[in-house]
């Protein structure tokens, strides 16, 4: 937007006027509107105005300058500390942040750039705003920044900037922190737990980093892919974005070979995954790479021979609760296995593996899986009735054949006829219940195997964490860059918390309770010396309190018991 001084030669003389520039959007162009109507020269010229062209490009000069210094104002903009309610439940994890001292290699890494703010400050703070109040960067500018109690020293403009930059580095700030952590709380990583997720972008268009593939959420718009590494006691200890259409099988290799390799880890990790990175090229890099592996496997897909040992009978021996309870029903086996891989030449090869498989039938997920699949049997029933398109079964379509027949019985295009498949009914009824584990280590016991493959609900707790409580989707930035420094602040937001439950607090409280702490605790400033606590009593809070000694139960709180609450160290 910009002014400049019109003049019209009309019959009466020459009029001026004050015209503005603007966008016009649906033009998609610069157009042009009367901003003030002046008169004709003669006339102010009559009314004292001895060179009207001269005084009114002055004038202009002036409204250009006035919107200059506007526009300049609006980019460095400080957040205002006006409002009286402070965010006061990010104060955890600013202990837990200081206390890593992660602060003196950040600022060094800042030194290649001429950044006229602190990199790590603005890390920080976002990292404590996304705890407490997660939103849009801009809403994160306007409403959240200010509310925390100390204040933030960057403009609106400094945020993207430095988003981008951490964005651009963001494997450095993980491995900043992972070298910090590791000296304060070594890392476990006899084995290790990884999974992959994406996340969706409201776009129509796709580009190198945001793709269209499969979909958590089953959408269809463009998505990034998220691996995510977890160590022996679930801490996290790595992340690798990757556009959308990519598969995520080759991310677990990419990732534990990148941290391996940045951390100096050595030694053998066994790498726990689920049955969507289960594939011949992951185990046999483990094995080439000195680790061991621990997959689940589909019992539906294994060879029949395999499947009929899963169902068995014999050699399940019992696990029950101190009730007597039946929990699960288990069983091993030691045995060569073959795995089918193609070699750098491009030809087909068959490698056999010594593996422990541990079956396991849980009477709990026998029920959920047998009310599903009469589920999915009453909906193809409806729709083999109705004469529904084979579009519209969906997961249904497993348990139906569709045969093509004319009306004389024999094969045709123009018709199909729809066949409830018993076969296929009987054998999904029949598995029902049973999960197969496969590992290279076969000296670890059944139960071992069991609930070292059961603690990947952690990983996908992190991932809900991210998506739910953090709110790291839809994501509206644009640039790869930026879009990768909000990841690496939700994602140092889940590892700082995973670090305040399990080494601060020994895991004795969910998730839940914590990220709901870090949102509700807050005050008022009631004086310029006194505040009064908003936060509504619970047990976690009670609990915290005389843990750290702190007075977060008391109602009237002074500036000095603040102070000490963001200066406690744990």
């Amino acid at each position: 937007m910009a002014y400049f001084l019109k003049k019209s030669n009309l019959n009466k003389g020459t009029y001026l006027q004050i015209y503005e520039s603007f966008y016009d959007p649906r033009k998609k162009n610069t157009a042009h509107r009367s901003y003030k109507a002046l008169g004709y020269v003669h006339e102010l010229q009559e009314k004292g105005i001895e060179d009207p062209v001269a005084f009114f490009k002055d004038e202009v000069a002036r409204l250009n300058q006035q919107l200059a210094e506007q526009r300049q104002s609006e980019k460095d903009l400080q957040i205002s500390e006006e409002t009286p309610e402070k965010l006061l439940g990010y104060f955890p994890l600013k202990n837990l942040n200081e206390s890593l001292d992660v602060k003196k290699y950040i600022d060094l890494m800042q030194t290649a750039t001429d950044f006229k703010f602190n990199v790590f400050s603005l890390l920080s703070s976002l990292i404590y705003s996304r705890a407490v109040c997660p939103c849009s960067k801009a809403k994160t500018f306007d409403e959240v920044l200010p509310k925390l109690y100390e204040p933030a020293r960057f403009s609106l403009n400094q945020l993207y900037a430095g988003l981008e930059y951490l964005g651009s580095e963001y494997e450095k700030i993980i491995e900043i922190y992972n070298h910090q952590i590791n000296r304060k709380y070594p890392f476990d990583t006899s084995h290790t737990y990884f999974d992959c997720t994406n996340f969706y972008f409201e776009i129509d268009r796709e580009d190198d980093f945001r793709r269209k593939g499969p979909s958590k959420e089953n959408r269809k718009d463009p998505i990034v892919g998220m691996g995510l590494l977890l160590d022996a006691h679930q801490i996290p200890i790595g992340m690798k974005l990757y556009p959308g259409s990519e598969s995520e099988k080759p991310v677990i290799r990419k990732v534990i070979d990148d941290l391996k390799s940045r951390n100096n880890i050595s030694g053998k990790t066994i790498q726990v995954a689920d049955k969507g990175l289960n594939c011949s090229e992951n185990i046999l890099h483990a094995v080439k790479s000195g680790d061991g592996y621990l997959f689940s496997k589909s019992v539906k897909q294994l060879p029949e021979t395999e499947q009929v040992w899963v169902l068995l009978e014999n050699d399940y021996r019992d696990v029950k609760n101190e009730k007597g309870d039946l929990l699960y029903r288990i069983k091993e086996c030691v045995d060569d296995f073959p795995y089918k891989y193609t070699d750098e030449q491009g030809r087909k090869k068959i490698i056999r593996l010594q593996e422990k498989r541990v079956a396991v039938y849980n009477p709990q997920l026998a029920k959920k899986q047998k009310n599903e699949i009469c589920r999915q049997i009453e909906k193809a029933k409806i729709l083999r009735a109705s004469q529904a398109k084979k579009s519209e079964y969906g997961d249904s379509a497993k348990f139906v054949t569709f045969q093509a027949v004319d009306k004389e019985g024999k094969k045709s295009k123009d018709k199909v006829k729809v066949l409830m498949n018993e076969k296929a009914i009987e054998k999904a009824q029949a598995l029902a219940g049973y999960n197969l584990f496969v590992t290279s280590e076969i000296y670890m016991s059944d139960s071992e195997v069991y609930h070292t493959y059961h603690n990947l609900w952690r990983i996908e707790e992190s991932f809900r964490i991210m998506k739910s409580q953090l709110d790291a989707r839809p994501v509206y930035l644009q640039k790869e860059d930026t879009i990768t420094g909000h990841f690496l602040i939700c994602y140092l937001a889940v590892l700082l918390t995973r670090l305040l439950q399990f080494k601060v607090l020994g895991d004795q409280y969910c998730s839940e309770d914590i990220l709901n702490f870090f949102k509700q605790f807050r005050a008022a400033r009631v004086s310029e010396r006194k505040y009064i606590n908003l936060t509504r009593n619970s047990t976690f809070i009670r609990e915290f309190a005389q843990k750290t000694e702190l007075p977060l139960t008391s109602y009237f709180l002074t500036e000095s018991q603040i102070k000490k609450m963001l200066s406690h160290r744990f």
